[in-house]
């Protein structure tokens, strides 16, 4: 796949991220969300979700709220690095909830498993590799800087701690 159609990946990922999350952010529209779950576990044969403490909904919110800033961190400054990383998180994400779904047998989880598990697969495709962007043809690794290698330690240094605040 190339770069560009790669980044879209990483922007749509992202806007999925920030409609099914949103919900999550708050304890007001959490509360209209678990309802709503809840309704739709039992319309696909599972039981009511069970009801959520003011500590459970602490947890949702905090989730909701790291989410949510993951996706517009993801849809202001879209790259390759960013998608392989949610690649990875989608990972993890779909193991706990494949281990809910395990324990539970909530067949509700299964609508965000499977998309879960699928976003993590089309971020970890191989992506061709496109000339850098000070315009050497030096390919580099999803994880590494787009900046070229530097020979002395001071200059890494300098490359890692460079804020590119401007760009946004």
């Amino acid at each position: 796949m190339n770069l560009p159609a790669y980044l879209k990946i990483v922007r749509a990922s992202a806007w999925y991220d920030l409609l099914l999350t949103a919900p999550f952010a708050t304890p007001w529209s959490f509360a209209l969300v678990h309802a709503q779950l809840s309704a739709l576990n039992q319309a696909l044969g599972g039981g009511a979700l069970p009801a959520f403490s003011p500590f459970h909904i602490f947890f949702a919110g905090l989730m909701g709220s790291v989410v949510l800033t993951w996706s517009v961190l993801r849809l202001r400054r879209t790259e390759a690095v960013l998608g392989r990383y949610d690649g990875v998180t989608r990972f993890l994400f779909a193991s706990w909830m494949g281990w809910t779904l395990a324990m539970t047998g909530a067949p509700i989880l299964w609508l965000f498993v499977l998309p879960e598990f699928a976003w993590g697969v089309v971020q970890w495709l191989p992506v061709a590799a496109a000339a850098a962007q000070d315009g050497s043809s030096t390919a580099r690794a999803p994880f590494t800087s787009a900046a070229p290698m530097r020979s002395s330690l001071g200059g890494w240094i300098r490359q890692a701690c460079q804020c590119r605040l401007t760009s946004m």
